[in-house]
């Protein structure tokens, strides 16, 4: 059963959502968060990139940025750009990209659901990121950034927050830089807070989507503070942070693109012969094709697009050895091209999201790369597979579109 909890939001007056509104932490480096800082001082980026506003030489992980981080938060409540909303309630959140939306609720996750797994999550999370997160939330007594979540499908759910969202006028309704456009419903309704929380606790399971990282740091920063605290109950705000949670089927789900600069010592058609003895047929297709089937992949090299699929006989049943990432990896990428750890080898290269066709045949136009392959992109549902059985997604299998806006609702603790 899942703790999914209203909370006081603190959040931007509605003037200022458009500016404060930014990409998340994690998929912007420095010169990009200045740049998109630029012109405007109530950008969440100085808050959760808050290395912008120091030197160009300082340490991003130093105390002096959490400290930064810290000093703009605090000016910003001063300043009335951020404000608590003075009782707990849900919020939901609308994102619309090219059309395609999904409707979400806002709330607090707990830290013991994420030590239980019944947050569950599908990645092995990285020390150094860990450790910057939790640096970053201590200092601050804020979680300054929701994690992303799912949840397996919910009729009664989604038709709440649809029948509330079309009864409510958004309080914030804006567009980001890359077109994506960003609503908010604060729900304070004590029915409706109740109804929602009900629902939520007979959730049996949430998914991490996005945001692994955070997770846990979220969780470390819980418990070093019950440490700290020895008549906690368990109702503390450091007990819980936010999260952002759609259903399943409103999820979309990019591919990881794979592009390996030489063929192994092989020629093409060496290759192509190889790739057929490891379980596949191979046929020729159209310069524009696409696999738009699990098991179907396609296969590029200067001047030609090859159809592969894989053959019944190579097939498994195993949440994560049956995910064609895998097939591709254990019978193509390790023994053919030698690329036995793809996080770690030079020799292969990952793009995602719109652009990466373009950089794919770009970087075969140019002899770059001497392959690249196209995958079907996995659905969420296979996702919550390989976590149900406890077990991690191969590296650069997803790829998740858009990604949530950063600055809207912040936790305090």
């Amino acid at each position: 059963m899942a703790v999914f909890r209203a909370f006081r939001a603190l959040r931007p007056l509605p003037a200022f959502a458009a500016e404060t509104l930014s990409p998340p932490y994690d998929v912007v480096d420095r010169e990009s968060a200045l740049r998109l800082a630029a012109g405007k001082p109530h950008s969440h980026l100085h808050i959760c990139r808050a290395e912008i506003d120091l030197p160009a030489d300082c340490d991003p992980y130093g105390p002096a940025v959490y400290a930064k981080a810290l000093s703009n938060m605090e000016q910003a409540v001063r300043d009335g750009v951020l404000k608590e909303d003075e009782r707990p309630g849900y919020y939901l959140y609308r994102q619309v990209r090219l059309g395609r939306a999904r409707l979400g609720f806002v709330g607090c996750v707990s830290v013991d659901d994420y030590l239980s797994g019944v947050i569950k999550k599908h990645e092995v999370t990285l020390a150094e990121k860990e450790e910057d997160r939790v640096r970053h939330f201590d200092r601050c007594s804020c979680h300054t950034e929701p994690v992303f979540l799912a949840y397996r499908s919910n009729e009664v759910l989604s038709a709440l927050a649809a029948q509330w969202s079309a009864a409510h006028p958004a309080e914030y309704d804006v567009t980001d830089p890359a077109g994506v456009r960003h609503q908010l419903w604060p729900v304070f309704d004590a029915d409706t807070i109740e109804a929602i929380r009900v629902l939520f606790e007979q959730t049996e399971a949430l998914y991490i989507a996005d945001g692994h990282h955070r997770c846990a740091s979220a969780a470390r920063v819980g418990l070093e503070r019950r440490k700290a605290d020895p008549a906690w109950t368990g109702a503390e705000e450091y007990n819980f942070f936010p999260a952002v949670c759609f259903p399943e089927e409103e999820l979309e789900i990019l591919d990881y693109r794979r592009m390996v600069k030489d063929l192994n010592g092989m020629s093409p058609e060496q290759f192509l012969q190889a790739v057929e003895k490891a379980g596949f047929t191979a046929a020729p297709a159209d310069a524009d094709f696409l696999p738009a089937a699990e098991h179907e992949m396609a296969l590029l090299l200067p001047g030609a697009v090859w159809r592969l699929s894989a053959k019944p006989e190579i097939l498994s049943a195993d949440p994560v050895e049956g995910l064609d990432v895998s097939l591709l990896q254990k019978r193509i990428l390790a023994p053919l091209l030698g690329i036995e750890d793809p996080r770690r080898d030079k020799r292969i290269a990952f793009t995602g999201g719109e652009e990466s066709l373009a950089v794919l045949r770009q970087a075969l136009a140019d002899g770059s790369a001497a392959v690249a392959f196209l995958l079907c992109p996995v659905r969420m549902g296979q996702i919550m597979d390989v976590a149900d059985a406890g077990k991690t997604m191969p590296p650069k299998s997803t790829w998740f579109e858009p990604k949530l806006g950063s600055g809207l609702f912040l936790h305090r603790f």
